[in-house]
């Protein structure tokens, strides 16, 4: 069975929910499996994929029973974040990616889209939804220029600051 993942990324606003249910219905419809990444890009970086039980809350599978009235309530149930998975601060870089041997950088931000794109290819995304401002499509036009065709990307715009 085909795998979408969808995340949400950047502030918290109105008509997440609706919209994360809307590709939950139509993709369950059309027979694919729905996995929702919780904490939006941060998810996908904190996410072991060595040890996915020290990881289990970060993703959750989406279904319409689960998503039924996600749409009565504000933001996104998803939870968000401002992680870029390029400009990853060094503090905030998971431990378990210095074990594997990622150096921090000296600029103060590391990036670990390979690490990402490691991920989606670990929980069998085939195809990625984000839905988010400028820097979660700056994100998500990274990971779908390196995936090189393995994972298609699709975003959603969702801004106030009419900058996309």
């Amino acid at each position: 069975m085909k795998c979408i993942g969808i995340l949400t990324g950047g502030g918290d606003v109105p008509g997440l929910n609706p919209c994360v249910k809307a590709v939950v219905v139509r993709a369950v419809d059309a027979g694919y499996e729905v996995l929702g990444i919780r904490r939006g890009w941060g998810g996908l970086v904190h996410y072991n994929p060595d040890n996915p039980e020290e990881s289990g809350e970060l993703i959750l599978p989406l279904t319409k029973a689960n998503t039924r009235t996600i749409d009565r309530s504000g933001g996104t149930f998803l939870h968000t974040s401002r992680t870029n998975p390029a400009r990853v601060k060094n503090k905030d870089m998971p431990a378990f990616l210095t074990r594997q041997g990622q150096r921090p950088s000296t600029g103060g931000r590391t990036d670990v889209t390979p690490h990402v794109l490691r991920v989606l290819g670990h929980l069998g995304i085939d195809a990625l939804i984000t839905i988010g401002g400028d820097d979660t499509m700056f994100s998500a036009s990274r990971v779908g220029a390196e995936a090189k065709g393995q994972i298609k990307v699709a975003h959603v715009p969702k801004t106030i600051d009419n900058d996309l």
